[in-house]
């Protein structure tokens, strides 16, 4: 039986690789490594709780530092020891941790898959040069990132982008109001705070300050609260609905939405309800990234389409009063919101086309051969 080494630490990713897996049965491949409730659904034998790796930015980062110097510690062990030695190790996103993790399974002589390379052309376009050094294949999701594989000469495969085949919507519009206790003639204002705790912590505030711009007898407010995050963080307040396991029904019925920059700023473009994008981080983590960052857009939407066609909101402009400006500047000018619902569209048209964790298990069968 191959063995297979994953390793995604953040949400996205977890659901992600929990559809490649599906592909590549227990029953011929041993799945073991880091991920997610979803990942272990599928079949991965988890090392470590995923919760822990939910950390972003350099102060966050540092202060899980020992934590992260264990990890890699035992991931050396199990490559080292020819019993749990893996036959391939797959990369999923998450950078900080997988090109170390690469370094290493080259080290042992491990074959390594990435799969949702680092955004390298964005910045620390350095990266680059190391993966063409610590990775045999590429599978990658945004067309824009091909001229820059075939400049370098690393081996890689476009796959699509894995949002088309996981956007599921499983409610009505009805029976999702029925469930979450929704009046249906009210407008739905819709939040995407994120997953990582530090993230969180940032925009809430600025949401709830945007809430008080819109009276409640108009208006639902649904904002979305990942499983990963601790209840205390979020008020109890009856006029705001938490919700959780309906991200593409909260994304599909709202009016309009406001959503963290990432993985969830494309699937609300896919889905296609018109949207702002937030982006908050520490001072110190946006003032490097400022010196760093290679590219003008920080959306996934913007940055697959290279124009800005959804609003951002970064740092000190994310705040409560500019993000209420932007939800009525859509919901009191029709035209507007029709103009960005149909570039939205194209999008989605662009999406829908490919199976990427299809392809990517195919690729993963051919490498194990």
């Amino acid at each position: 039986m191959k063995k297979i080494f994953w390793i995604a630490g953040e949400n996205s990713g977890d659901l992600h690789a929990a559809h490649v897996i599906k592909h590549l049965p227990n029953s011929q491949y041993q799945h073991l490594g880091i991920g997610g409730p979803k990942m272990k659904t599928a079949g991965l034998q988890q090392l470590y709780p995923f919760e822990r790796f939910a950390v972003m930015g350099f102060w966050e980062v540092l202060k899980h530092l020992f934590f992260f110097i264990k990890v890699q510690k035992q991931i050396k062990q199990i490559f080292q020891n020819e019993n749990s030695k893996p036959d391939l190790v797959v990369l999923v996103d998450y950078p900080g941790l997988n090109m170390r993790i690469a370094r290493l399974a080259k080290k042992y002589q491990i074959q390594v898959l990435y799969y949702i390379s680092p955004q390298f052309w964005a910045w620390k376009q350095k990266r680059i040069h190391h993966l063409k050094k610590y990775t045999d294949h590429i599978a990658y999701i945004l067309p824009l990132e091909k001229e820059y594989f075939e400049k370098y000469e690393i081996p890689s495969t476009f796959v699509g982008h894995p949002i088309a085949e996981q956007v599921k919507i499983r409610l009505t519009k009805e029976q999702f109001a029925e469930k979450f206790n929704l009046n249906i003639n009210k407008k739905w204002l819709g939040f995407f705070p994120g997953s990582r705790i530090n993230e969180v912590e940032k925009l809430l505030p600025q949401f709830y300050r945007a809430i008080r711009e819109f009276p409640a007898e108009k208006y639902e407010f649904l904002i979305s609260r990942a499983h990963s995050l601790p209840e205390n963080i979020f008020p109890h307040d009856s006029k705001l609905q938490f919700i959780s396991d309906y991200n593409y029904e909260l994304m599909k019925y709202c009016d309009f939405l406001v959503v963290k920059s990432g993985t969830s700023s494309l699937e609300t473009a896919y889905i296609g309800t018109p949207f702002v994008i937030v982006y908050k981080t520490s001072a110190i983590f946006y003032f490097l990234g400022k010196k760093l960052v290679k590219i003008d857009k920080i959306g996934l939407p913007n940055i697959m389409m290279q124009k800005k066609i959804v609003p951002e909101l970064i740092q000190n402009e994310a705040n409560g009063d500019n993000i209420a400006r932007w939800i009525k500047k859509y919901l009191e000018n029709p035209k507007k919101y029709a103009a960005m619902k149909n570039q939205l569209q194209e999008i989605h048209q662009l999406m829908e086309k490919r199976s990427a964790s299809l392809a990517t298990a195919k690729i993963i069968k051919k490498m194990l051969l």
